[in-house]
Formats: structure tokens, C-alpha cells, sequence
């Protein structure tokens, strides 16, 4: 019963969570509680898995969430690989996107995990008030106040599916080419670029903004030393990060960085998400997809 949702159980923790290997923790967590429940009481067994994992995401959001405020840095989330599916349904691939994901974490921890448990995965707010042990009349309020927040944030009219692989695969191979025309004309004028390093490798600490400069950056990746790879030693490729088209770069013993887009409603480049702090890297270089469907 367990294993059968616990596909379920990591998209519900991620979401509220923004890293892989918290969620996985949280999904552990939950089937140790499992294991310990007197199952003859438990009447949906999906339901209350998801109540179980979604108070535990809650609780350990809360006691990270100072980490958070003093990293070094911007904060991204943790990048995972995800599988075809998501990217055919196109909210599930939204909710988990990395554009979404930012505009998650301006959420303070209980709207976070209301949010989710509400607009992602349809659970009324009678479900969530027992979920997260609030009142109904509480949690209704606070899936008001984050939906609210959340729309006057996200991205609105990006490009369709396949507009944005058509562009991600330009700029992919003006990147790797050195092609900053072409480059330049992906972007969009005011486009910005966060990078995480975390302290851990050298990466800007503040956004980089402005078509010229990120395009001057990229471009010249296939031309400097990164982290002390070589270009000749260094691998990049087209892969599908949380729901979208993403690269990857890796050296000949670890992945370096994954890189994923933000998208207005021409195709251009709006934002880049470069991760590349070793910590939020280990969803990655495991190369397992994540089935990350709200269904």
C-alpha cells in the first residue's frame, strides 16, 4: 500500500519542500509511521499517507527554514530529473517547476504547504486542517492569502511546450558554440540569471541581469576552466529538469550544474536558474526521473 502512493508521497513533499533529499526523508519518515499504525483504523490509507507526509514536510520546512536565510547567496531549489509524463500534463509540470518553486519559497512554511495540498493536489480544506492540525476556518484563510500571493508572483504567458524546447535547444548549442548573437536574441532585454553555489563553488552572489552580460557569460563557457574542469573534460546535454527543458553539465567524474528557463509568451528567456552548489546536486547525479504527476 505503502510503495503504491509513495510516488504520491514524494511529489506532495518536494512541492512543499523545494529539495530532494528532504522529501525523501520526510517519505521515510511517513512509512515508519505507517509501519507503527493500527492499519484497521485507517479508512483511506492514501489519505492519511499524505496527511502524515505532509505534517512532516510541514515541520521539517519550519526547522530549515533559517538555514535558508543566511546561505550564501541566492537560494534555489534542488533540481530533479523528471520523466516524460509530467511534462505532457502541464500543470502538474508548472507546480513543479523551477519558476514555481521560487515563488514558493517567498511563502512562509503553513501557506506553503496549504497552498500545495489545495491548488496542486485538489484535497478540500477540511483534508488539510487535519493534514497540518489547523481549523477549517484557519486553513481556508491561509489558501486565500498564498493564492493570492502566488498570483501576483509567478510567470504568466510563457511560451507553449515546444516552443520552449525549440529555444532551450538554440541556446544550447549557442552556448556550447560561443554564438553570443544568437544568444542574444534568445534573450529577453531585461533577462536575469540567479546562480547558487552556496558558498561551496564560486558563482555570483547576486543576480547577474541584462541580455549582453548573461549572454557574455554563456558564451563563453566552452572557453574557460569551470571548477576546475577543462573545457575539452566538460559534458553538457539536453535533459528534462522539473518539468522542463533543462542542460546539464558535468566533468569526467560529477555533475557540475543543471541550468533551467523561464519563458515569456514569444519564447524569449526571461530567467535562468543555474544550480550549482555540490549539496543540490545529488538527485541529479543519482539519474533517477522522478514521477512527479499530483494524480
Amino acid at each position: 500500500m505503502y510503495r503504491r502512493h509513495r510516488n504520491l508521497l514524494f511529489s506532495v513533499a518536494y512541492r512543499i519542500l523545494g529539495t530532494a533529499a528532504d522529501a525523501e526523508d520526510a517519505v521515510q519518515d511517513a512509512w515508519i509511521k505507517w509501519s507503527a499504525a493500527d492499519r484497521s483504523q485507517v479508512a483511506d490509507p492514501k489519505a492519511y499517507l499524505t496527511r502524515i507526509v505532509s505534517n512532516l514536510a510541514l515541520e521539517r520546512l519550519r526547522s530549515t527554514r533559517h538555514k535558508r536565510e543566511t546561505y550564501v547567496g541566492p537560494w534555489l531549489p534542488e533540481p530533479i530529473l523528471t520523466v516524460g509524463d509530467t511534462a505532457d500534463s502541464v500543470m502538474d509540470a508548472e507546480s513543479v517547476s523551477m519558476a514555481m518553486l521560487v515563488v514558493l519559497e517567498t511563502l512562509s512554511p503553513l501557506e506553503r504547504a496549504v497552498f500545495v495540498l489545495k491548488e496542486v493536489f485538489g484535497f478540500s480544506h477540511a483534508e488539510i486542517a487535519e493534514a497540518v492540525e489547523r481549523s477549517e476556518a484557519a486553513v481556508r484563510q491561509t489558501a486565500h492569502r498564498a493564492r493570492e500571493h502566488v498570483q501576483a508572483r509567478q510567470p504568466r504567458f510563457a511560451a507553449d511546450r515546444s516552443r520552449q524546447r525549440e529555444v532551450t535547444e538554440k541556446f544550447f548549442a549557442a552556448s556550447t558554440g560561443g554564438d553570443i548573437n544568437t544568444l542574444m536574441e534568445l534573450l529577453s532585454p531585461d533577462v536575469t540569471l540567479w546562480t547558487d553555489g552556496g558558498g561551496k563553488v564560486r558563482q555570483a552572489l547576486r543576480p547577474v541581469v541584462g541580455a549582453q552580460t548573461v549572454a557574455s557569460w554563456f558564451a563563453a563557457i566552452g572557453t574557460v576552466t569551470y571548477q576546475g574542469i577543462e573545457p575539452a573534460d566538460m559534458h553538457a546535454e539536453l535533459v528534462e529538469i522539473n518539468g522542463g527543458p533543462g542542460l546539464l553539465f558535468s566533468g569526467p567524474d560529477r555533475v557540475i550544474a543543471t541550468v533551467t528557463f523561464d519563458f515569456d509568451a514569444e519564447g524569449r528567456i526571461t530567467a535562468l536558474h543555474n544550480v550549482a552548489n555540490p549539496d543540490k546536486l545529488g538527485a541529479i547525479t543519482n539519474g533517477t526521473p522522478h514521477d512527479v504527476a499530483t494524480r
